[in-house]
């Protein structure tokens, strides 16, 4: 039988969790056989860079970390050796630094997750980490925004030549 300490010590860890977990963009389980040491401190910086965190937790605390919030759609994958992501301001940038880790690690996979309340399978998550970030998208528009000021301005300056020319 566990000693009462241990007991208050697990039950102040699962409340603390629920808590993180409560106001995530993103909680991504993923399976992280096979990584080594360096990698997950590579991993780890990048999501702290975009302020994301990577923690390897014990399923049965993560289960009823999530079972406090009343999530159980990702019980079924909390099997086997499971590392947690969690994003508390963007959910697409953890899932993109996760999913370019697992195309170059074939060992790493993704498990499921949960992104913005919803429980969301791998092949989501991959789809959604496909997407270009916003900022992408932005630059995108400016550019086209731009490119399309550029011709008007030469071509108003060739209307400007032609007039003078004829004048």
């Amino acid at each position: 039988m566990a000693s009462s300490t241990v007991v208050k010590q697990k039950e102040e860890e699962v409340k603390k969790l629920a808590e993180k977990f409560k106001d995530a963009k993103v909680i991504l389980l993923t399976e992280y056989r096979g990584i080594t040491v360096a990698d997950v401190t590579k991993l780890r910086s990048d999501l702290r860079n975009i302020k994301g965190e990577y923690k390897v937790i014990k399923n049965n605390i993560v289960k009823r970390a999530l079972n406090e919030n009343g999530e159980t759609g990702l019980d079924n994958l909390l099997e086997g050796p499971t590392a947690v992501i969690i994003g508390q301001e963007d959910y697409l940038e953890p899932s993109k630094v996760i999913y370019n880790y697992t195309k170059d690690h074939d060992f790493y996979k993704i498990k499921g997750g949960i992104i913005d309340g919803k429980v969301m399978t791998a092949e989501e998550i991959i789809t959604l980490a496909k997407l270009p970030s916003r900022q992408e998208l932005l630059a995108k528009l400016a550019g086209s925004l731009l490119g399309n000021i550029t011709k008007l301005a030469a071509t108003l300056d060739q209307v400007r030549v032609q007039k003078e020319a004829n004048a």
